[in-house]
C-alpha cells in the first residue's frame, strides 16, 4: 500500500518524523509551504532537536540558566551561528597561586580548584588553591576574587597529571615529578564546603586492586557520565610516547575502583602526549592533536565510544577541498572544553617549534556526527575559527581550562606564555598565573 501523503498525517505523526531529521532538513521542509512551515516552527520540535544535538544536560542548563522565554528555534539558530567569544581577565584580591603550567583546574560545587603543575626552573608544585565563582552563569560575580590556599601534601606534587571531576569529587591520576619520575597512583578528593565561603578537600588513595595503567604524564583523560574515567596515551618511562587506553570503573560510588585496559577494534590513533580527550555524551569521546613519538605535532580528530567496553575508534578523515575557510593547525598542549550547544572549544597550544598559539576554534559535534554517519557535506561545518573580543588570554600552551555548569562560560588559568627575549636566553618563555573568563557571544 502506498504511503500516505505528508499532508494527510496528523500533527503528532509529522513531529515524530521531523524529530529524526537534521536541522537543515527540517528547515528545508519548512520552506515547502505555509502548513509545513507552521509544523516545523513548533517550539516542542525545536526543544527536542536541541536536546538531541546538544545533549539533555546542556538543554536543561539553557532552560534553567538563561533561556528566559527565547524560542528554542531561535536559540538553536544563534548557537549554530556562534562566531565570537568575550574574554576578560578576572581581578584578584590578595595572594594568588604561583604561575604554573601542566596543572589541573576544575569547577566543583562553585569553587575553582587548582592543583600542582610545573613552575620556573622545572620544579613541580604540590599546592592546592581555590576561589569561589558560583555554579551558574547567572550567579557569577563581577567583583574581584579571593584565592585560598588549602592544606597540601597529599597527593604529592606533580605536573602533567589528570584531575577529573566526578560528581562533586575529584579523581586524580598519574603525572611527573621534578625528578622525572612518572606516577600511576589514583586519588579521590572529596570537596567539603564550609561556611562562610570556605572549603577544604579530603584526599584518599583509591583502592583499585592489582591492575593499573603504567606510570605516565601528559596523558589525556575525561569522565563519562560520572561513572567511568578514560585515559589515553601520555609520556611513559624513558620519555616514550604511549598509545594505550584504560578505563577506571567508578560505579561503586567512589568507594573503590578498578582499572581495565580497553580492547581495541579497527585502526588506532598513534602514540602521543599533550593531546585532549573530550566526552560528548553517551559513551562517546573526541581525541584531538598532541605530540607524536617522533615529536611531530598532530591535528587528527578521532571519534570513539566504549559501548560494551569495546573501544571503537574512527578517524574523521575529510577531503580538504570540501572545507571552507581555515582548519586548526597541528598543536599540543591545547585545551578542549565541551560547551553548551554541542561544541568543543579548542584553545591555544604549541606547534612543532614550541611556538605558542592564541586562536580559538569550535568543533561542532552535530556536524561531526553527521559526517561520521556518511554525510560528507558536513565537513565544511565541522570547524569554525572564532573572534575573541575583550581581554584575550593571548598565546599560551599547557594551560588549564574548565567550563561552568551552564556550559556557557570557560575559565582559563596559567600556562606557558611568550616573554621578551634577553640576550642570554635561547627561548622567550615564562609561566603565567592569570585567571581569565571566556563566554559565548549569543544575540538573544
Amino acid at each position: 500500500m502506498d504511503a500516505a501523503p505528508v499532508g494527510h498525517l496528523g500533527y503528532d505523526q509529522v513531529l515524530s518524523i521531523l524529530r529524526l531529521l537534521p536541522a537543515e532538513a527540517v528547515l528545508s521542509f519548512a520552506a515547502t509551504c505555509r502548513a509545513f512551515r507552521d509544523w516545523a516552527s513548533s517550539d516542542v520540535l525545536w526543544e527536542a532537536l536541541c536536546r538531541r544535538d546538544w545533549g539533555a544536560r546542556a538543554a536543561a542548563a539553557a532552560l534553567a540558566d538563561w533561556r528566559c522565554g527565547v524560542p528554542w528555534r531561535r536559540l538553536y539558530a544563534e548557537v549554530a551561528r556562534l562566531s565570537a567569544l568575550q574574554a576578560r581577565r578576572l581581578q584578584v584580591k590578595g595572594t594568588s597561586p604561583r604561575p604554573r603550567a601542566s596543572h589541573s583546574i576544575n569547577l566543583v560545587a562553585g569553587w575553582l580548584v587548582v592543583f600542582g603543575g610545573g613552575c620556573e626552573g622545572g620544579r613541580h608544585l604540590d599546592d592546592i588553591w581555590a576561589t569561589y565563582v558560583g555554579n551558574r552563569a547567572g550567579t557569577r560575580s563581577s567583583n574581584s576574587l579571593t584565592w585560598q590556599q588549602l592544606a597540601s601534601g597529599t597527593p604529592s606534587g606533580r605536573f602533567g597529571h589528570s584531575c577529573i571531576l566526578v560528581g562533586d569529587a575529584l579523581v586524580l591520576f598519574g603525572g611527573i615529578n621534578d625528578r622525572g619520575l612518572r606516577l600511576n597512583d589514583t586519588w579521590i578528593g572529596q570537596i567539603i564546603c564550609e561556611e562562610p565561603c570556605r572549603m577544604r578537600i579530603s584526599w584518599r588513595l583509591l583502592e583499585i586492586g592489582p591492575l593499573a595503567p603504567s606510570p605516565r604524564g601528559a596523558h589525556a583523560a575525561c569522565c563519562i557520565d560520572d561513572k567511568f574515567i578514560v585515559i589515553h596515551g601520555g609520556i611513559g618511562v624513558h620519555g616514550s610516547r604511549l598509545g594505550d587506553t584504560w578505563l577506571l570503573d567508578l560505579s561503586d560510588g567512589l568507594r573503590s575502583g578498578s582499572w581495565r585496559r580497553m580492547r581495541n577494534t579497527g585502526p588506532l590513533p598513534s602514540a602521543r602526549s599533550g593531546h585532549t580527550l573530550t566526552w560528548i555524551g553517551d559513551r562517546r569521546m573526541v581525541l584531538f592533536g598532541g605530540r607524536g613519538s617522533e615529536y611531530e605535532v598532530l591535528s587528527d580528530v578521532w571519534l570513539f565510544d566504549i559501548g560494551d567496553h569495546l573501544l571503537q575508534w574512527k578517524e574523521q578523515k575529510y577531503d580538504l577541498s570540501s572545507i571552507l575557510g581555515e582548519l586548526p593547525s597541528p598543536r599540543a598542549g591545547h585545551s578542549a572544553t565541551f560547551l553548551f550547544g554541542g561544541k568543543i572549544l579548542v584553545y591555544g597550544g604549541e606547534d612543532k617549534e614550541r611556538r605558542r598559539m592564541d586562536d580559538f576554534w569550535i568543533l561542532d559535534i552535530p556536524a561531526l556526527l553527521q559526517f561520521e554517519s556518511g554525510n560528507r557535506k558536513m565537513a565544511k561545518r565541522m570547524w569554525k575559527k572564532l573572534r575573541i573580543d575583550g581581554q584575550s588570554p593571548n598565546c599560551r600552551s599547557f594551560h588549564g581550562a574548565c567550563v561552568d555548569t551552564s556550559g556557557y562560560c570557560v575559565y582559563v588559568f596559567g600556562g606557558m606564555v611568550d616573554a621578551l627575549l634577553h640576550p642570554a636566553e635561547s627561548l622567550g618563555l615564562r609561566f603565567d598565573g592569570q585567571l581569565y573568563q571566556v563566554e559565548l557571544v549569543l544575540h538573544l
